[in-house]
C-alpha cells in the first residue's frame, strides 16, 4: 500500500491535487487530523484490499501540531507502508489574491489580516516543505499546468522519479519570478520591439521568432543554455529534485524571452523530458 500526504499553503491548489489524484486511482480524504490518520490507514488495510493508493490532505486546518505529521510518517513507515509528502506552495501575494477572489476566510485569519495569517501559516508549514518528497510552486501555474505536473508524477504511467521542468518567460520590468530556480537574461539580443511591424506581435509569432534566431548571439546562447541544462537535469534528478523552473527574461516579456523559452522547451521535449511552458507577461503591454 502507498500513502501520499498532501500538504501545503492554503490556496496553493490542494483541492485540484485531490481531484487529479482521485482520477488517477487514489482514495482521497481531505482535512484529516494527524492522530486519526494512522487509525484510518489501519482500517483500510484490515477491511479492503481495494485501496492500494491512499492520499490524505493534512495541513493547518487538520492539525496545529506539525510534529504529529512526522510521527504519522514514521509510524506508517514502521508498518511497511510507503509514505511520501507532496507539498504545494505559492507566493504570499498570489495566495492573498486567490483568497480575495474566492471570498473564503483563510483558516488562520482571526482578525481580518490576511497577510498576517499567510505569514503565520508559512512559518508553521516550513518544516513540512523542507522534508517533502515533492514540492510544486503553483504561483505561475494555470490549472492545466498544475494538472500536467501532477499527472506526470502520480498518473498512470507516471514516474515518481520524473522531473517536471517549467520553462518560464517573463519581463524584467514586471519583476523576476520568485519561484525561479534559474534566471537567464536575454536582453543582449536585438529587440524586435523596435521594429514597427513586429512590435504588436509576440515571440509565438513566426516573424518574431525568426527575427530573434536569425541572430548568431541568440543561436549561440540557446546552444550553451541547452548544453548546461542537459548536464544539470540528470544531476538534479539523482538528488531527488522533482521540479525545476527555468526563467528566461527580456525587458517586457513578450518578444525575445518568449522566443527563447519556446526554443528551449522544444529542445528539452526532444530529449524526452516532462516540460511545460509558461509565458507570464506575454499579454502585458
Amino acid at each position: 500500500m502507498e500513502c501520499l500526504i498532501i500538504s501545503g499553503m492554503s490556496g496553493a491548489g490542494k483541492s485540484m491535487a485531490v481531484d487529479v489524484l482521485e482520477d488517477s486511482g487514489y482514495y482521497c480524504i481531505d482535512n484529516v487530523p494527524s492522530p486519526l490518520a494512522s487509525r484510518f490507514i489501519e482500517l483500510v488495510l484490515s477491511t479492503s484490499a481495494k485501496y492500494k493508493k491512499v492520499a490524505l490532505v493534512i495541513d493547518v486546518r487538520s492539525d496545529a501540531n506539525i510534529e504529529n505529521l512526522f510521527a504519522l510518517r514514521a509510524d506508517l513507515g514502521a508498518k511497511g507502508i510507503l509514505c511520501r509528502i507532496l507539498f504545494l506552495e505559492c507566493s504570499n501575494e498570489e495566495i492573498i489574491n486567490r483568497q480575495k477572489a474566492n471570498r473564503r476566510r483563510h483558516p488562520l485569519d482571526f482578525n481580518g489580516d490576511i497577510a498576517e495569517a499567510v505569514a503565520k501559516e508559512r512559518m508553521q508549514m516550513d518544516p513540512i516543505r523542507n522534508s517533502a518528497d515533492y514540492v510544486i510552486d503553483t504561483t505561475a501555474l494555470s490549472t492545466a499546468n498544475l494538472k500536467s505536473h501532477l499527472l506526470n508524477l502520480f498518473g498512470e504511467g507516471g514516474s515518481k522519479s520524473a522531473m517536471v521542468i517549467s520553462v518560464l518567460s517573463f519581463g524584467f520590468k514586471h519583476g523576476i519570478p520568485h519561484e525561479s530556480d534559474m534566471v537567464f537574461d536575454v536582453r543582449f539580443i536585438e529587440n524586435p520591439f523596435y521594429i514597427k511591424e513586429l512590435r504588436p506581435k509576440t515571440g509565438l509569432d513566426s516573424e518574431v521568432y525568426d527575427f530573434v534566431f536569425d541572430r548568431e548571439p541568440a543561436r549561440e546562447f540557446s546552444d550553451k543554455l541547452f548544453d548546461m541544462l542537459d548536464y544539470l537535469i540528470p544531476q538534479y534528478i539523482s538528488e531527488g529534485k522533482t521540479s525545476l523552473v527555468v526563467a528566461i527574461g527580456c525587458t517586457g516579456g513578450r518578444h525575445r524571452s518568449v522566443a527563447m523559452a519556446e526554443n528551449i522547451k522544444n529542445r528539452l521535449d526532444q530529449k524526452g523530458h516532462n516540460v511545460v511552458i509558461l509565458h507570464r507577461d506575454i499579454t502585458k503591454g
